[in-house]
């Protein structure tokens, strides 16, 4: 079973709650504050294993959900930052937030690491909210939630060279006497329905990676056949073997395939066009093969080599081989299309943060006020309402933000219902 995308929902950790506490020595008769910090929470961290081929494992594990920072303790000590958490991932997994579309992560080489899912900060103790006029504040800070997205995963496989052409034209024969991938062959449509990928090494000690991906047919770019996950994977290939059935062993025109194949191409993504291409004209141990190679090579108007082969009887596999290693050797990677419209250096984690809206004043069928966003939210969060001085802070913080007046102007009078998130306290004006 090859799975190549998949949906899956992350949550860095929260961090560890401050806490309140008082220095209680000896001949010290009212010690100051001396509650620690809480913890940091783990960040969810997705990491590049290159022994894993698909994203199988996530078929059955879909939720990552760090471990929380530790709570402050008495004695100023602050509680220990939580271990990030490390998923392993296939070279090759693009990470897309589920909601915008935004790129996160491009995962290709062994070992590299992207945070996913940040954790929270740990709240602050008591200590933290000493001054002159307060010197004992009874006033802590909860952790602060953990990031939480839904993300997809989706499996580009990282091959240099990709084989396309209609299904049973021998690309996996060909895969399979080159390499020493072991693909399924039969003679039916669509025998491959999973990326096979086969390393290749030349006679002078030259090696490259080769998939034979799935069959495409006309019509593939709109989802037809095996259409879109094939040409997914294409996107990363830097030469196009394109093998042609040179006997129409089908009754097919090699030419019309030809023309089919480069359209597809080029309908689903105008990049793919780019890449140099290699022309293998298969079986041609049949009769009938040479006379259908010389009309092709007249209708054929680009200048793109042609190789003669017949993966059965392996005849022109070494020159075809080299032809192909030389081609890679000139030919640079090409950026994925997303990576184009944005350069790099700017493709952060911190985005997520940026856009966040303080608050949002809206009611609901019963005539109640429910206030939500994502600033107010975390601050409610934050708080800890089990202390009278918290809930006065959280309530300085609310006017300071403007909740209050927001409120006021919504027509909001005294003795109101207010609702955020599971909560609903009484308006006072």
């Amino acid at each position: 079973m090859f799975v190549d995308q998949v949906k899956v929902y992350v949550k860095g950790g929260d961090g560890g709650n401050g806490m309140v506490a008082f220095r209680r020595e000896k001949y010290v008769p009212n010690g100051g504050p001396a509650g620690g910090d809480g913890g940091k929470g783990a960040n969810v961290v997705f990491e590049v294993n290159e022994g894993l081929r698909t994203l199988m494992d996530f078929r059955y594990q879909r939720h990552f959900k760090a471990p929380r920072g530790e709570h402050g303790m008495s004695k100023n000590q602050h509680g220990k930052n939580a271990k990030d958490m490390i998923v392993k991932v296939p070279p090759g997994t693009v990470v897309t937030d589920a909601d915008t579309g935004e790129v996160i992560a491009d995962l290709t080489e062994h070992g590299q690491k992207a945070v996913i899912a940040r954790g929270g900060r740990g709240g602050r103790g008591n200590t933290r909210f000493a001054t002159p006029a307060n010197p004992a504040p009874e006033l802590s800070e909860h952790g602060e939630p953990g990031q939480e997205r839904d993300v997809v995963l989706e499996l580009k496989l990282l091959a240099d060279v990709g084989l396309v052409g209609f299904p049973s034209v021998g690309k996996s024969t060909l895969l399979s006497v080159v390499s020493s991938a072991r693909p399924k062959i039969a003679e039916y449509h669509f025998t491959t329905i999973v990326p096979n990928l086969g390393m290749v090494e030349t006679e002078d000690g030259r090696s490259f990676v080769m998939a034979d991906l799935p069959g495409l047919i006309e019509g593939a770019h709109s989802g037809i056949g095996l259409g879109h996950q094939f040409l997914r994977h294409i996107e990363r290939t830097r030469v196009i073997v394109h093998v042609i059935d040179m006997a129409a062993v089908e009754g097919r025109d090699p030419f019309e395939d030809y023309m089919t194949i480069n359209k597809e191409l080029k309908e689903y993504n105008l990049r793919l066009t780019e890449r140099p291409q290699i022309i293998v004209a298969n079986k041609m141990d049949m009769p009938d093969a040479e006379g259908n190679l010389e009309k092709f090579k007249e209708q054929l108007e680009e200048d793109y080599p042609i190789f003669p082969i017949s993966a059965l009887t392996r005849q022109g596999l070494r020159d075809l081989l080299f032809a192909v290693a030389d081609k890679l050797e000139e030919t640079p990677e090409f950026p994925l299309a997303h990576e184009e419209e944005d350069t790099g250096v700017h493709r952060v984690l911190y985005k997520h943060e940026a856009d966040q809206t303080e608050f949002v004043i809206t009611r609901d069928p019963a005539g109640v006020f429910v206030v939500s966003g994502d600033a107010i939210e975390k601050l409610f969060k934050m708080t800890d309402f089990s202390r009278d001085e918290s809930v006065r802070r959280f309530a300085r913080q609310l006017r300071g933000m403007g909740v209050d007046d927001a409120l006021r102007e919504k027509g909001a009078k005294d003795g109101d219902t207010v609702k955020l998130l599971d909560y609903e306290f009484e308006f006072i004006d």
